[in-house]
């Protein structure tokens, strides 16, 4: 499980390219935020998280009953991977900061989508409105 990456995805980089590219300035990694978020977008107190399908249950009730190999390890693990994520939301919130989360597929297959939802929540602080 150590060669698996959790930083630097191809999806993370998909992304944070289209963010600069429409001007939007990050932050990543931020270790001193819960959950060291993948994206944070301070000046818009928006946090963005890239979450791969398999490790942050990706409509994990269906899919819990297809894991076969090694399940009294999987599922506990998962769970607690869903469990935590939802606290670490919920910190963030908290702290007064938006949360974002994006499954790696949804960045991979609708980008356009991804950045509109961005800008959705950022558009409090410009006077225009950005999204369709």
């Amino acid at each position: 499980m150590g060669k698996i990456k959790s930083e630097n995805t191809k999806s993370e980089q998909k992304l944070r390219k289209m963010l600069w590219a429409v001007g939007l300035r990050y932050r990543l990694n931020v270790k001193s935020l819960p959950g060291k978020p993948d994206i944070v977008l301070r000046k818009y107190r928006l946090i963005i998280f890239i979450d791969g399908e398999f490790w942050h249950g990706y409509k994990w009730e269906e899919k819990r009953d297809k894991i076969k190999s090694n399940r009294e390890f999987w599922i506990p693990k998962i769970e607690r991977n869903i469990q935590r994520d939802q606290e670490i939301n919920h910190q963030l919130s908290e702290m007064g900061f938006n949360v974002i989360r994006f499954w790696e597929q949804q960045i991979n297959n609708d980008l356009n989508w991804c950045i509109q939802t961005i800008f959705a929540n950022i558009s409090e602080f410009f006077n225009e409105d950005f999204v369709d």
